[in-house]
């Protein structure tokens, strides 16, 4: 084949059409559709990234805005999807309600790295605006605490006593509501024709019509179970599929078992499968407000 009858591609970036043999974009340095621009260990297909997100312990879709798996036509949203005619779609809906298509294409691992970069980009400003106000919140006290001595020693000596009081309080009612977790067992649970999984402090729940475990939350699950501290329900095995075999799945660590509300972060941690210094801390706020909702990306 000559030159000048090499297949062209078109840079999704920059616009110049570049052979398709080349893996980066020689006019802006871009990495071209097809080529795996993706690590080891990020998601390569849309349901991995929806694992992804609920791995990091991020906020809702509707707080952050970042739909995975559906076309949501409302302002201020990012997402990917798949249409009728099987392409991956990769959008953003500006402030004004203007559709940004970032990719649209038939590489799948290559549309679910445009959103899972963009998504951890947004998790990083988020937490450093966080910081920021947090910082600022520190600084605006000290200032406010300096301009008068007489309330500067008073307001110390009220917070130390509410502290010491709200830490008595808190770990009363802490101990008392982790103290059925110390004696349970890990494993299976079976309770009036439902299926449960107990593992560290997270619980598990089985449907029967896609074959699978999901996630969810202690208070949802029915207390005859969430404090069966004699085993009276716990079940030794379980006829579906196997909770080992699922993406929740991890080896005890350490930690298991001792009430640590990391036990999940830490056995994540050491199966190394997702890139941790982006994971939502519970203390921080998101603000789609910081958003910048203008640009097309």
């Amino acid at each position: 084949m000559k030159e000048d009858e090499k297949m062209k591609i078109k840079c999704e970036y920059c616009g110049n059409l570049v052979d398709d043999s080349n893996s980066v974009c020689p006019y802006c340095g871009a990495t071209l559709p097809g080529t795996n621009r993706t690590a080891k260990k990020q998601p390569k297909t849309i349901e991995e990234l929806k694992e992804w997100y609920v791995a990091m312990n991020l906020p809702p879709e509707n707080v952050t805005r970042f739909f995975i798996g559906k076309d949501i036509r409302d302002p201020k949203a990012f997402g990917i999807y798949q249409d009728a005619n099987g392409d991956f779609v990769v959008y953003k809906n500006k402030a004004n309600g203007v559709r940004a298509v970032r990719y649209q294409g038939s590489d799948e691992e290559y549309a679910v790295n445009e959103l899972y970069q963009r998504l951890r980009e947004e998790i990083i400003n988020q937490k450093n605006r966080n910081a920021e106000r947090r910082s600022q919140r520190s600084r605006t006290t000290t200032g406010s605490i300096g301009k008068n001595l007489i309330i500067a020693f008073i307001i110390p000596i009220f917070i130390v006593i509410l502290t010491i009081t709200v830490l008595i309080i808190r770990d009363v009612i802490d101990f008392k509501r982790r103290i059925p977790y110390v004696s349970m067992p890990q494993g299976y649970y079976s309770y009036e024709g439902n299926e449960y999984y107990r593992q560290g402090n997270d619980w598990y729940y089985y449907t029967y019509e896609d074959d699978d475990w999901h996630h969810t939350v202690a208070e949802k699950i029915p207390g005859e179970v969430a404090n069966d501290t004699e085993g009276q329900y716990h079940e030794d095995d379980f006829d579906g599929k196997d909770f080992k075999d699922t993406f929740w799945y991890h080896e005890p660590t350490q930690n298991s078992g001792n009430n640590s509300s990391n036990d999940r972060d830490d056995s994540y941690n050491d199966n190394d499968d997702y890139d941790w210094d982006t994971g939502w801390d519970d203390n921080d706020t998101w603000d789609t407000g910081d958003t910048d909702w203008d640009s097309d990306w």
